[in-house]
């Protein structure tokens, strides 16, 4: 589902009781969870804040006081256009809310002791349907997360909405700009390689992806050119490496593989002859033209094709 652009007026990140004891059920109910058992809601309601601040009085300082009625004030008064975010199971999670505070009393257990009605649940995904996984997010965002009180300003309001509504970073996207002038670049230097540069770039490929030989390149052996061993995940890969080859070829090499003992199959081509393919399985891959490049570029051997292209 694609939501529309979000633009709100106010944004603020809430933490869904301490250490997250309220955010399932939260989460599940489509639900803001706030505590403070201690204040009265009637007092909320007619907006008697210096109440707030009088109840607030065993707080260590004025400022601690005024932290605490500013939160409690913020969860009351602001409306329909706040934005509100929190993180849980991985996630940025961010809704909208009804202004109307529902009392219930109690905060000791999965209930909080006032809560507010997300207008439409929360939301894990930009608009564009994509998970905003907090692995994935800047640390100059997911910091708010560290705040000790309940309710917060966010600091990088720009950052947040470019990530909810599906916009590319700006450095983000000259740095993929950049990249994919390397990549075509990259395709012409492989695609000029001699011969025995080329099996030297597979095999370097294949070592800092985590791959260890098990025979030498270019070992005259009679169904593979390479043997490989994941030695983390003990698997073997079958490796056949061509100069030049056809869709037959690969087949051809396929079945040799399905007839083997092995986990994986790669098939890397340095000057395909028409288009190649392989069967949709996770553990058969094909490296040429872009995949290869790519491959070359992500372990580091830009440079390195600079010096054999030069």
């Amino acid at each position: 589902m694609i939501l529309s652009n979000v633009q709100p007026k106010h944004i603020r990140y809430i933490k869904l009781g301490d250490g997250g004891r309220w955010a399932q059920h939260a989460l599940s109910e489509g639900v803001l969870s706030f505590g403070y058992q201690t204040i009265p809601h009637e007092m909320c309601e007619r907006k008697d804040w210096d109440g707030v601040r009088n109840l607030l009085s065993d707080r260590k300082s004025s400022g601690a006081q005024t932290a605490g009625v500013t939160e409690v004030k913020s969860f009351y008064e602001l409306g329909e256009d706040c934005l509100w975010i929190t993180f849980a199971d991985g996630h940025l999670w961010w809704a909208f809310a009804h202004p109307k505070v529902q009392w219930t009393g109690d905060d000791t257990g999965d209930e909080p002791s006032r809560k507010r009605m997300t207008l439409d649940g929360w939301h894990k995904t930009d608009v564009l349907g994509k998970p905003l996984r907090v692995a994935a997010l800047s640390s100059k965002l997911t910091k708010v997360a560290s705040f000790r009180a309940t309710i917060c300003k966010v600091a990088e309001e720009d950052y947040l909405l470019r990530h909810i509504n599906g916009i590319e970073e700006p450095i983000v996207a000259r740095a993929n700009e950049a990249r994919k002038a390397m990549i075509v670049v990259a395709v012409e230097m492989i695609q000029g390689l001699h011969w025995a540069d080329f099996e030297t770039l597979t095999d370097l490929i294949f070592a800092r992806s985590g791959w260890q030989r098990s025979t030498r390149v270019g070992e005259n052996l009679t169904d593979f050119d390479i043997l490989m061993e994941q030695p983390t995940t003990g698997e073997i890969a079958f490796v056949q490496v061509k100069s030049e080859a056809g869709q037959a070829t690969v087949d051809d090499y396929l079945g040799r593989f399905h007839r083997g003992d092995y986990d994986r199959f790669f098939f890397v081509c340095h000057m395909p002859q028409g288009k190649l393919k392989l069967p949709n399985e996770p553990r058969l891959h094909l490296f040429e033209g872009e995949r290869l490049a790519d491959a070359a570029v992500k372990n580091g051997l830009f440079d390195w094709l600079i010096e054999r292209s030069g």
